[in-house]
């Protein structure tokens, strides 16, 4: 197996990028092909001891670079020779299985689309995190659509079903649609007409449909898969990681107060550690960009090596799952009734 990894993607390129890889190429003996500019990925090697590539690991040069002011909608025709475009283009003319990226998440969804391709009868491809939940709740979409149709969101709660049963070896996946009461007949007209969709999909058995989730009851486990518009998706990812910053701070503050505290975090260690690991997005690896041929994952932009190296093994577990081709050869039914009707 080979992924690909955009070396000049993210606030930390090309140091923790580069190291991450050469973690993971050795911690998962996966072969990995670096692409961004090649004195440049030397000089990060050079300064951390690697005299020489190892085994396995090569790189692709590209002089050019995707930053975060790149128009999305220019990224392919513009930044061609970038590391982010080229690392693309050889995922796909199946030069590696798999792609990752800390980089502009606009451009990645726009030259995924153009280059990679979306799925044939997906409407949209979608950004999926892992949420710090206790069971890894998948999130549909995180931000890559603010607007939505119905169908839109019928097809985030199949594809992300079919993600968490594959890639998460979750047997019978609980999907909710994010909404502002957990009642039916709650929301506005898109989040109604959603949910019926979703609901029909339930009673056809193509997913576990459990009805609507609210925001408080997310990270509690209350689903497997959460689906939302995009808008809808990134306020909730954004305010759980501001949460979970924020009583971290304040846990910081209270352990620290006087020599009793400190004993109690003393005694409290483990507990701590295994919450500030939960909570840590380097743990999760990177979103899936979920709707697309061939996996594709976008890296937290701030993503240090060992973020890199989750997201290696992420690629790897979507790449060995399968679930794409799984989608593929579903897509027929993550139509809406009246879609079925057209294509027919």
């Amino acid at each position: 197996m080979k992924i690909i990894i955009d070396a000049m993607g993210g606030d930390n390129a090309p140091e923790q990028i580069v190291l991450g890889a050469l973690q993971a190429a050795k911690e998962y003996n996966v072969e990995i092909t670096l692409v961004g500019r090649g004195e440049e990925i030397l000089d990060s090697m050079k300064k951390h001891g690697w005299d020489t590539l190892p085994a396995g690991v090569e790189i692709a040069n590209a002089d050019d670079i995707v930053d975060m002011h790149t128009d999305p909608a220019e990224v392919v025709r513009q930044h061609k020779g970038s590391s982010m475009v080229l690392g693309l283009k050889m995922l796909s003319l199946g030069e590696g299985d798999a792609f990752i990226s800390a980089g502009n998440s606009g451009a990645l969804l726009s030259a995924a689309t153009l280059v990679v391709k979306r799925i044939r009868g997906i409407r949209r491809a979608a950004f999926a995190p892992a949420l710090p939940t206790g069971g890894g709740c998948i999130l549909v979409d995180a931000g890559s659509n603010a607007e939505c149709t119905p169908e839109f969101l019928l097809q985030f709660g199949c594809m992300g079903s079919y993600y968490a049963k594959k890639a998460q070896n979750k047997e019978n996946p609980r999907v909710a649609l994010l909404n502002n009461g957990a009642e039916e007949g709650k929301g506005d007209e898109l989040h109604k007409q959603a949910y019926e969709l979703l609901k029909e999909a339930g009673d056809r058995g193509l997913i576990n449909f459990t009805g609507n989730i609210e925001a408080r009851d997310v990270p509690f486990g209350g689903a497997d898969v959460v689906v939302a518009d995009g808008f809808s998706g990134n306020v909730l990812l954004k305010s759980i990681e501001g949460t979970a910053l924020y009583m971290a701070s304040l846990m910081k503050d209270m352990f620290k107060r006087n020599a009793i505290s400190m004993l109690g975090a003393l005694c409290c260690k483990k507990g701590i550690n295994h919450i500030k690991k939960t909570m840590d997005y380097r743990e999760t690896g990177g979103s899936i960009v979920i709707g697309i041929t061939k996996p594709v994952i976008k890296a937290h932009g701030s993503s240090d090596a060992v973020a890199i190296c989750g997201a290696v093994r992420q690629a790897i577990n979507a790449v060995n799952s399968g679930f794409c081709e799984d989608i593929m050869a579903n897509v027929s039914s993550m139509l809406a009734p009246k879609e079925e009707n057209h294509a027919e």
